[in-house]
């Protein structure tokens, strides 16, 4: 559970990152840019994907150490997000396939 709420915040650090234009031109070239819709609607998978790493966190574990988890998890995947993006941006290409 732990691991799936770990690769869920992950995803949602991602997506949120895409969402911005900096960002967005890393995974898709620097002539690209996202439209609203795309905006919206990474955001809304971001906030979703932390919000199910939340409920994920909240089936391992009691509620109070299931929010420390999971802040914890929010944190060390948006690092982690941070040098992937920084690091081997096309790694995480495939995470906006759909886009």
């Amino acid at each position: 559970m732990i691991l799936a709420a770990l690769l869920a915040s992950l995803a949602g650090a991602i997506w949120l990152a895409a969402s911005l234009d900096a960002h967005w031109q890393q995974l898709r070239g620097r002539d690209a840019a996202a439209s609203p819709r795309q905006v919206a609607l990474l955001r809304g998978l971001g906030a979703a994907a932390w919000l199910f790493a939340l409920l994920l966190c909240c089936r391992a574990d009691h509620a109070s150490m299931a929010v420390l988890v999971w802040i914890m998890s929010i944190s060390a995947a948006s690092c982690a997000a941070a040098f992937l993006l920084a690091w081997r941006p096309r790694a995480v290409a495939w995470l906006l396939a759909w886009a």
